[in-house]
């Protein structure tokens, strides 16, 4: 028998629970040894839970229990979890979470504890939810030379930009209907100032690229200065605002990491990506593009992906499932300062001061102000559009994703 312990019962760790005991059986014959919940740690009671005669206030009961084999971190954050994560694989425990924030900061010492203790470190649901990605990543693609991982990585945000691009919300009304949903929290500000899409590609971008990105290495900006204006310039050249998280692999085997608004060509994959789904694209040398696409958080999708990853630890309790990278460094991460891009502008300004712009395209939408202008450029450097922008000050500038 594998005895579980779950840390912290609130959305995802209520949700595990109930998967463990609702597909009990199936996830035994699949196993092929029965797989228990023995414990749960929170600082709460839950008397009318099922679950309740198993809720510990005490971490050292688990840690200390030999018969407990895999610790499930649902608490989040980077303090304590931080903490249990390490007692818990020190003392010889495999560890599944699916907390994203401690996997970008500290995934790397975390990988090399689980491997010298031989027990497992798994964290298929920090990144995408439900979506299977990391374990396809480095196992399914490990054939390819990767180059870039690139998706919508935030699902509260991409229902704000949804809410704005279809129904014409503000910002501010899409914000306060994603939070009166359950999609956003009281304070977004992870999620619409990009801090979570920043921690979710400095994973996906470990695994693809096989080193250590940690979020101060990644320059992120977030969605709250997008505006209906925007929204209207880039459907008149039929384009999408989506907020990507993007890490491309450079020539020199440096990793250029980061999260911002984008122009997405409206007939490309990631356009169609609506509401709070998700959708990660990666490039390899064989496999050309492939896409993975499906509910980026929530109770149950995110519990499936961290059952699946109990269930990778049971089968791999006397052999430890190897999932590892190397070191981060100042060496290994770049910012996309040199990296040229497209460019969407909308400024205060003429017409005639835009198309000094190399290779401005202007764009048009019905009740512009006279002193907005808006338009495209040809592919050049921040610096460069910088220094190219002459008299016209800038309300809006985003990449344009070719």
């Amino acid at each position: 028998m594998v005895n579980v312990a779950i840390l912290g019962f609130g959305t995802v760790g209520s949700g595990v629970a109930e998967v463990l005991a609702k597909n009990a059986d199936h996830i035994d014959q699949k196993v092929e040894t029965p797989v228990r919940l023995k414990y749960i740690l929170d600082v709460r009671d839950f008397p009318d839970s099922p679950f309740g005669d198993k809720v510990v206030h005490d971490f050292s009961i688990i840690e200390n229990d030999p018969t407990v084999d895999i610790v499930v971190e649902t608490i989040g954050g980077a303090t304590v979890a931080l903490d249990f994560t390490r007692r818990a694989l020190t003392a010889g425990k495999s560890v599944v979470s699916s907390n994203k924030e401690l996997v970008a900061e500290h995934g790397h010492e975390l990988l090399q504890l689980a491997a010298e203790k031989g027990v497992s470190y798994l964290f298929e649901a920090s990144v995408g939810g439900g979506i299977p990605i990391l374990r396809p990543l480095s196992q399914c693609l490990a054939a390819n030379e990767l180059t870039e991982v690139c998706g919508i990585l935030n699902g509260t945000t991409n229902y704000i930009l949804t809410r704005m691009i279809r129904s014409g919300l503000t910002f501010e009304a899409a914000l306060k209907e994603a939070q009166a949903n359950g999609y956003a929290e009281k304070d977004p500000t992870a999620d619409v100032e990009g801090h979570d899409a920043c921690r979710k590609i400095c994973i996906l971008a470990a695994i693809a690229f096989g080193r250590h990105v940690y979020p101060r290495q990644v320059p992120t900006e977030g969605i709250s200065g997008v505006t209906l204006a925007d929204v209207a310039y880039a459907e008149s050249c039929n384009r999408k605002i989506k907020l990507l998280g993007r890490a491309v692999k450079q020539d020199d085997g440096r990793i250029c990491a980061y999260v911002a608004p984008h122009l997405v060509d409206g007939e490309a994959p990631l356009a169609g990506v609506e509401d709070v789904f998700n959708a990660i694209m990666v490039k390899g040398d064989a496999i050309g593009d492939v896409m993975f696409y499906g509910r980026g958080a929530g109770k149950l999708p995110t519990a499936s992906a961290v059952v699946a990853d109990v269930m990778d630890a049971a089968r791999h309790i006397r052999s430890r499932k190897r999932i590892e990278w190397g070191p981060g460094g100042d060496d290994v991460a770049v910012g996309p300062e040199k990296m040229a891009f497209r460019w969407y502008v909308r400024a205060l300004g003429t017409a005639e001061d835009a198309r000094a712009v190399p290779g401005a395209s202007l764009l048009s939408r019905p009740g512009a102000p006279a002193d907005e202008v808006a338009f495209l450029t040809s592919p050049m450097t921040r610096a460069q559009l910088d220094g190219a922008l002459g008299a016209l000050v800038p309300q809006s500038v985003f990449r344009v994703l070719e």
